[in-house]
């Protein structure tokens, strides 16, 4: 007998379909949880990345800058910036203070640059698959679900021995429950998806900005200091 209302629907629904529609509200709440999280994520990043370049801009003294990077967090830009200037030696007292870069420090300073931008952006990625997954998988589910259910409503049909509209309707509305459900847990997910994947795109443009903008200060760095003078003394 068909029953208005949400939970007389799904009360009336067979055993596979319940488990269909637990299976996709499970994956509807962890992958809402991963939205929320990552939102989150991007925008404390996108917000202390502003800082950073805006520091970036103002500050010319590579050391003091790096000072006041360690105190800027979850910024992707500042970490890239950081480790380069780490790899180099400034700001642990053993740098290259006014020496000129040249093209192997050159590489290996875009070779640091491009392992730290790496790290930032697979942190970004993290959980990301998971809604992928979802929004490629869900709605398979909720057919899989209203296949069951139609399955079932013609077997009631042979049952009852009528194939009446009021014998049908009912099995076949139930059905689609399941795939309804599927559709409402893929497609949130699928926009969020792509979404994220903007925002990395954008991130990743940042991060090469400041990695060239490095580059260009550490290479005139020798014009604006007194050169190091290497060797032994005798």
């Amino acid at each position: 007998m068909f029953q208005t209302g949400l939970i007389g629907l799904v009360g009336s629904l067979g055993s596979v379909s319940k488990i269909v529609l637990l299976l996709l509200f499970i994956f509807s709440v962890i992958s809402w949880a991963i939205i929320f999280f990552k939102w989150r994520v991007f925008r404390m990043a996108d917000r202390e990345d502003k800082r950073f370049l805006a520091l970036l801009v103002k500050t010319r003294d590579l050391d003091e800058l790096y000072r006041q990077v360690r105190r800027i967090e979850g910024s992707p830009s500042a970490v890239v910036f950081e480790g380069v200037m780490e790899r180099v030696g400034s700001g642990r007292g053993e740098g290259n203070n006014g020496a000129s870069v040249g093209p192997v420090d050159q590489y290996v300073i875009e070779r640091t640059a491009s392992h730290f931008a790496q790290s930032q952006l697979s942190r970004l990625e993290t959980y990301l698959p998971f809604l992928a997954t979802t929004g490629n998988i869900t709605p398979f589910v909720g057919l899989l679900g209203t296949v069951m259910g139609i399955i079932d409503a013609f077997r009631e049909i042979g049952t009852q021995g009528t194939a009446s509209i009021s014998a049908v309707a009912p099995g076949v509305a139930e059905a689609l429950v399941a795939t309804a459900a599927g559709l409402f847990t893929a497609i949130p997910a699928v926009i969020a998806y792509n979404y994220f994947l903007i925002r990395i795109r954008s991130t990743a443009f940042r991060l090469d900005s400041v990695t060239i903008e490095l580059l260009s200060s550490l290479s005139a760095a020798p014009s604006k200091t007194k050169p190091v003078r290497v060797g032994v003394q005798g």
